[in-house]
């Protein structure tokens, strides 16, 4: 007597499958919020979140981190020396109200 073996196939999608789905080409997800009182709006709020991998991201022109100076070094450095260029310039400023030749 032959046995007959049933095979299914069936398609499984595991997390890690749909994330770098949704990183790759990215979701974005927008909503406005909007409280009016008797006809006057009080309070209006936009919402907008993108999830997306960094590269996608950085095609899309999106790179806010890389100034951000509390994410990197380079954006920590640039945030020093446009300070220092304050003072500087402050400096040259005051110095030249009083019109004395900068030191």
């Amino acid at each position: 007597m032959s046995s007959t073996q049933l095979q299914h196939s069936v398609q499984s999608t595991n997390l890690a499958d749909i994330l770098e789905r949704v990183l790759d080409k990215g979701i974005v997800i927008a909503g406005d919020i909007n409280i009016s009182l008797v006809g006057v709006e009080l309070l209006s709020i936009k919402i907008r979140l993108l999830v997306a991998s960094v590269d996608k991201a950085m095609q899309m022109g999106i790179n806010w981190w890389e100034n951000d100076p509390y994410l990197t070094t380079r954006a920590r450095a640039l945030t020093d020396e446009n300070r220092e260029l304050h003072e500087r310039i402050a400096r040259i400023e005051a110095q030249l109200l009083t019109n004395t030749p900068p030191a």
